[in-house]
């Protein structure tokens, strides 16, 4: 069953200067609940995050539940996001199900903002990571 959600905040950041990496986000609100982080590097990976599996996006999620390449699909359409994860990652996600979906609630310019900064962590890293990106 789909894990859906209500954001009523939405974020991006990717100032090398100020932030150490570049992270789009959901949350249910400011203070807790459920939330969605998509971060990836300022920087193209390098040897040692290539042999690792490090060298494309992370998603974290409550509890701090963590996996790397595990974005599937990602949709916006409306003021719905839907997510699609390898199921390989449910147990380290910390997640029942590989859909979650989140409608955005957020003001219009924190969610334009979560939009431009989630396509370019979508866009990180080895090519055959990349989910399938429509409606950024």
């Amino acid at each position: 069953m789909t894990y859906r959600f209500i954001a009523d905040v939405a974020c991006g950041f990717d100032n090398a200067d100020e932030d150490d990496c570049v992270m789009a986000g959901v949350a249910e609100s400011d203070g807790g609940g459920f939330s969605l982080t998509f971060m990836c590097d300022f920087d193209e990976p390098d040897a040692q995050e290539v042999s690792l599996g490090f060298d494309t996006h992370c998603l974290v999620t409550p509890d701090q539940g963590t996996a790397y390449g595990c974005v599937r699909e990602v949709t916006i359409a409306g003021d719905v996001l839907r997510v699609v994860l390898d199921p390989a990652s449910l147990a380290a996600l910390n997640l029942e199900d590989p859909v979650v979906e989140a409608v955005l609630r957020a003001p219009a310019a924190d969610v334009a903002r979560f939009r431009e900064v989630l396509s370019r962590v979508l866009a990180f890293g080895r090519s055959e990571a990349r989910p399938a990106v429509a409606g950024l």
